[in-house]
């Protein structure tokens, strides 16, 4: 069976288009969705990888239609070629189905990895790059120091509740027990 998947990012745009050329392409089964690709969670390509069966074809416009990313297209794509299931990319002309097709695609996996380790190495330079100039990392904490001795102060008194307190500093519970156990660790 061949089976199209076409993905549209907003309510406003129209995918009319990828179906036209999809059903050109001899899908027998379309799913359409109107979802941004960077959310995780699209339902109808669930659904559409739930359906594809052993022999069978999956077939988009484009490949940005499908993933978020290269390294999100080289997994559900080598999910299907480990369950036998061609894939097809009309725009780009690749085909899973052919050698030519799979040497295309096992080279773009290579360059995901490329790129996934290029990343890293920036990441952890930078790091240590900020450690050495004395910058720590981390999100500034929620609660200065003068404002945990007030918390702290305030807490002294019985007829105050923790919760008061909280909604004082404009922080959750958690923020405020945490902060007054960072503080009450410094100390000792």
């Amino acid at each position: 069976m061949i089976i199209g998947y076409a993905r549209v990012s907003t309510q406003d745009q129209n995918s009319d288009f990828q179906v036209d050329a999809l059903e050109g392409a001899g899908c027998e089964q379309i799913f359409q969705e109107k979802i941004t690709g960077k959310l995780r969670e699209r339902p109808e390509l669930s659904q559409c990888l739930r359906v594809l069966r052993t022999g069978d074809t999956l077939i988009v416009w484009k490949l940005d239609r499908l993933a978020r990313s290269l390294k999100d297209l080289v997994e559900i794509v080598q999910d299907l070629n480990d369950r036998e299931i061609g894939f097809k990319s009309l725009t780009e002309a690749i085909d899973t189905t052919s050698a030519g097709g799979r040497l295309v695609f096992h080279i773009f996996g290579a360059l995901a990895e490329f790129e996934h380790s290029l990343i890293r190495e920036r990441t952890i330079a930078g790091l240590q790059a900020a450690k050495a100039r004395g910058r720590r990392g981390g999100r500034k904490p929620s609660m200065s120091g003068t404002d945990i001795r007030k918390a702290a102060a305030m807490l002294s008194d019985p007829k105050i509740t923790k919760t008061e307190v909280a909604a004082h500093f404009r922080v959750s519970r958690t923020t405020l027990n945490a902060s007054l156990r960072r503080s009450d660790s410094m100390k000792q």
